[in-house]
């Protein structure tokens, strides 16, 4: 490690942890059941943006990657790193209470919600000549939230609980990569969480553009073996039924009884937010 790479270290006491340690403290607290391989991406980014990653300012996405025909982990940011960044910056002049339109009352696949039409949230920033110019950011709730499943309208667990809140945090994510733009245009795990992203060339958020899988069957002792942490995971809204099967599908294809197995999983009501 280097100079500059230690003093860095040396100000974030997480980063100057023994890296096992670091990576078992963040797999037990922040990103449970996470590959080792995983973990070290999100220190990586961190050590890199001198960030610490015990306030996870970046989250694990699992995407397909069009290319290599396979899930893959990938680091992107979250709202608090975008927050933090501006603050950084030492231009960020504020942000607004969260303006929301009308309540919709509707009833989505069978599951009835009511949420806001919109959500308008205004980032300020200070000039250089001392102006404080806002940059105002209006995202729609029905453009926005996330299915509990690929082939259902019914909003996911937390998008259920959390209407207003979920919505505020996309369209705040927008101001502020509209105020700050040179501190990336990546969506936030926030906005893409629920939601099926491609890659290609680029990552480009899609809804449910999924490859054949391959024809090799899954094996019922592994899907018995992996059942109870896929379980928990639903039921806690830290993936939807839909992500883990297009993950474990890149190995094996799942039967019938094994897919309704997991689709039939339903989340709690009480979501712990990300």
């Amino acid at each position: 490690m280097n100079a500059i790479a230690k003093r860095a270290d040396s100000a974030l006491p997480a980063l100057a942890m023994d890296e096992h340690e670091l990576i078992e403290v963040l797999r037990n607290s922040l990103y449970p059941g996470a590959q080792d391989n995983s973990i070290k991406m999100i220190i990586g980014y961190c050590r890199a943006s001198g960030l610490d990653p015990m306030q996870k300012p970046a989250h694990i996405v699992p995407i397909w990657d069009g290319k290599a025909k396979e899930m893959r982990d990938v680091v992107m940011p979250g709202i608090g790193l975008y927050r933090t960044q501006a603050a950084r910056s030492g231009n960020y002049a504020g942000v607004t209470e969260p303006e929301f339109g009308p309540d919709v009352t509707e009833t989505l696949s069978g599951v009835q919600i009511t949420y806001p039409a919109w959500c308008k949230v205004i980032v300020k920033r200070a000039m250089a000549n001392g102006t404080i110019v806002e940059f105002a950011a209006v995202e729609r709730w029905k453009e926005n939230y996330a299915t509990q499943k690929r082939d259902t309208d019914a909003p996911n667990a937390m998008w259920k609980k959390r209407p207003y809140g979920q919505l505020a945090k996309c369209a705040e994510a927008q101001a502020l990569r509209k105020a700050f733009p040179e501190f990336g245009s990546a969506p936030t795990a926030e906005e893409m969480e629920g939601k099926e992203i491609y890659q290609e060339r680029d990552i480009t958020p899609v809804q449910a553009s999924r490859e054949e899988p391959v024809e090799t069957m899954y094996s019922e002792a592994d899907f018995n073996a992996n059942l109870p942490g896929w379980d928990r995971m639903i039921r806690d809204g830290k993936a939807t039924a839909d992500r883990i099967i297009s993950k474990v599908q890149t190995k094996g294809r799942m039967s019938e009884a094994q897919l309704n197995v997991l689709r039939d999983i339903n989340p709690e009501e009480e979501v712990i937010e990300q």
